[in-house]
């Protein structure tokens, strides 16, 4: 029976390709298919497979991971390399050429340029560029090289050198094999022929060639394929091993080296020492040409006797990338905040308040609830309590417990223990409480919770205990609880849907996040910060300031920044209201002056002072529409309908509207798909809207 496979990449064409590799080195033994993060393809992920593949750059945070693979699903991370045959053209060009490296993206551009450089293509002079960075003068470059993404080279390329698609690694392969238990692929030709034409760094070949392979066999291929320059002497100190990495790092040939006494040929090695003393020499930094080495000596011991030593040799700056390339990926696991209240942007008299109560909130243990719109950044100040707070040290663990299904958001939460249920990991797992222990939990679109898992979060609160599914033991945890929504929750608790005691536990200290459009002039300083995040230039027409400023911004800062992405691209150096986005619909602020002095447009339907009074009305006129053919409408059908009206309706403003003419007696709303009817008294309403609209 064939094992599937899922290739999971952030890019459509990178994960076919190592969808087709897999396929092509494991045969008709296994089925691949292959999803992308940018084409959304991995949310039809609904099979289960027997192994998920992960390129590095998939997912941001382990709680994007978790939203398409299941927890408790085998998975592996795939690494990508070059063909030797790619690093022996570029090695080819003369040194001291300037070149261009294009890819998708300026992480991706990074690591793509630091393994090569690894891989010993260091005698260029390389610049990074990937879509949205300035253009450079492709005047200075001789070359522009890149994986297959000639479209976003910059015009005027002299030469164009396309290396081709990053290939995986050998040791993702082999990791692969071993994990759907296909070891004895790992002997075949077609194994080995892959190993042999791929550049990369792996220490997997005991484990690789210990069925049958010989050790001299072993030992060349893992000198060539380390990353480090390894040199091995034997008990008179003379060099009898020397890998190519080695003589790149030294500019000394391998020929010359081999049989040569160390001393003479690598000073800056102790081997002397070490097999003097017949023990490891603590790892060194040393300056050979100009370049900080590090370099560790250990002796190679057998029945008592030192019998030679081998010394690993490896640039400073490599490993200190390395750690920093942890500490980011770190980083990037939610595990710490990245915000500031000093990223906060804008100095509007709402704003000021609203940060001010929340510094002083953050020096407390006590829940915070952050009430906002969507876009309003309820996230970003999550980050900014936690930094500000005495427990800016400990871990910040974000989950939106609206985007999990409620056996798997408890799972997440309070951790499992083994055999819980099928396929628990064995030994089970840590929830996000264990991990944010004396630290911050952010709790975002809390109201997506059920009430049982409520129930649960409201005793941690109470008494600072949690137990595992699964478990039978109680375990202490220290967290303190930011919950952030953009629900009316004192309206989910009249309705049931949220618990009244939970909603009191985390409204001890709620704060209203303000909207865009109540923020004033603050908008202008975002657009400028936008503005420059993107590297544009261009200015505002007075009209178009104007439409802005008085804009509702229902989407609030995350419309607004798709706004200013869109004038990035126009090309205009001036945006005029012709050049807004086509899906721009200028909705007015209501002026409350404007609002005092005129009276409703239609006497006897009370209006929500929150809502604009035509989308009242509107649904108000669909709902007619809709009785008059015999039938009830749905939320759906009225978010829909309002939307080809041009009205940015949300789902949230059509329930408010509904619940407000339910209350008047207009309308009767009914549970499930039965949709909302008129009553009488809101039929003769209604029919007296749709005479004064005609």
């Amino acid at each position: 029976m064939k094992k599937e496979i899922a290739v999971i990449s952030l890019d459509t064409l990178a994960g076919q390709f190592y969808a087709q590799q897999v396929r092509d080195l494991f045969g008709d033994r296994v089925s691949v298919d292959a999803y992308s993060v940018r084409d959304e393809s991995v949310t039809h992920m609904v099979r289960r497979y027997a192994l998920y593949m992960i390129s590095t750059d998939a997912f941001d945070t382990v709680g994007d991971l978790h939203q398409y693979v299941p927890i408790d699903g085998e998975m592996m991370e795939v690494q990508v390399t070059f063909r030797w045959s790619v690093i022996r053209q570029l090695q080819a060009l003369p040194p001291g050429k300037r070149a261009l490296f294009v890819n998708l993206s300026q992480k991706m551009c990074r690591e793509a340029v630091t393994r090569l450089n690894q891989l010993g293509v260091n005698q260029l002079v390389m610049d990074l560029y990937h879509p949205g960075a300035p253009v450079p003068d492709m005047s200075r470059y001789d070359y522009v090289i890149t994986p297959m993404e000639s479209r976003y080279v910059p015009e005027g390329a002299r030469e164009i050198i396309d290396i081709g698609q990053r290939v995986c690694t050998s040791s993702t392969m082999i990791e692969a094999a071993l994990r759907l238990g296909f070891e004895d692929l790992l002997e075949s030709e077609a194994f080995k022929q892959y190993q042999e034409s791929v550049a990369t760094n792996t220490y997997s070949f005991d484990r690789i060639f210990s069925r049958g392979l010989r050790l001299e066999s072993q030992f060349d291929m893992l000198m060539e394929i380390l990353d480090e320059g390894l040199v091995g002497v034997n008990e008179h100190g003379e060099v009898f091993a020397c890998n190519r990495k080695m003589e790149e790092l030294t500019g000394i040939p391998r020929m010359d080296a081999l049989q040569q006494p160390a001393n003479q040929i690598y000073p800056f090695i102790p081997f002397e020492t070490c097999l003097k003393e017949e023990r490891a020499q603590p790892a060194r930094v040393v300056n050979v040409g100009g370049v900080n080495m590090n370099v560790t000596v250990a002796p190679v011991l057998r029945s008592g006797s030192c019998i030679g030593a081998f010394a690993t040799v490896q640039r400073f700056s490599d490993a200190e990338n390395r750690q920093n390339e942890l500490r980011t990926q770190l980083l990037h696991k939610g595990h710490r905040a990245k915000y500031t209240f000093a990223d906060v942007r804008g100095n509007s008299p709402a704003l000021m308040r609203c940060m001010t109560m929340l510094k002083k909130m953050s020096q407390t243990q006590l829940p915070i609830l952050l009430i906002g719109e969507t876009g309003t950044g309820k996230e970003l100040f999550a980050h900014s309590i936690h930094n500000a707070s005495p427990r800016s040290s400990s871990p910040f663990v974000a989950i939106n417990c609206a985007a999990m299904p409620e056996n798997l958001l408890e799972s997440e939460l309070f951790g499992y223990e083994e055999g819980a249920f099928t396929g628990a990991r064995k030994g089970g797992k840590p929830g996000l409480f264990e991990f944010a222990h004396k630290g911050t939990l952010f709790l975002d679109e809390v109201e997506g919770m059920s009430t049982a898992l409520q129930c649960k979060l409201l005793r941690v609160l109470q008494e600072r205990e949690i137990m595992r599914v699964g478990g039978n033991r109680i375990i202490s945890v220290d967290v303190r609880i930011v919950a952030a929504t953009n629900e009316d929750l004192e309206q989910r608790v009249e309705e049931g849907s949220f618990r009244r005691d939970l909603y009191y536990r985390l409204n001890t200290l709620p704060v209203l996040i303000p909207p865009l459009r109540e923020r004033g002039q603050d908008l202008l300083t975002l657009i400028d910060q936008f503005r420059s995040d993107s590297g544009a230039s261009f200015t505002l027409s007075p009209e178009v300031r104007q439409l802005l400023l008085t804009h509702q911004w229902r989407g609030n800062i995350r419309e607004l920044r798709n706004v200013v992405e869109y004038f990035s691209y126009v090309g205009s150096p001036v945006i005029t209201p012709q050049d807004l986005p086509p899906t721009f619909h200028y909705l007015p602020v209501a002026d409350s002056s404007r609002a005092t002095s005129s009276a409703p447009s239609l006497p006897g339907l009370t209006y929500l002072k929150e809502y604009p009074p035509e989308d009242q009305e509107f649904v108000l006129l669909q709902l007619y529409q809709a009785d008059q053919s015999g039938s009830n409408a749905g939320r759906e059908s009225l978010l829909k309908a309002a939307k080809e009206s041009g009205l940015s309706c949300s789902q949230q403003e059509i329930r408010r509207i509904l619940q407000s003419l339910d209350q008047q007696g207009l309308v009767h709303v009914t549970r499930g798909r039965g949709g909302t009817g008129l009553t009488s008294n809101g039929r003769l309403l209604a029919q007296k809207l749709s005479h004064t609209s005609e």
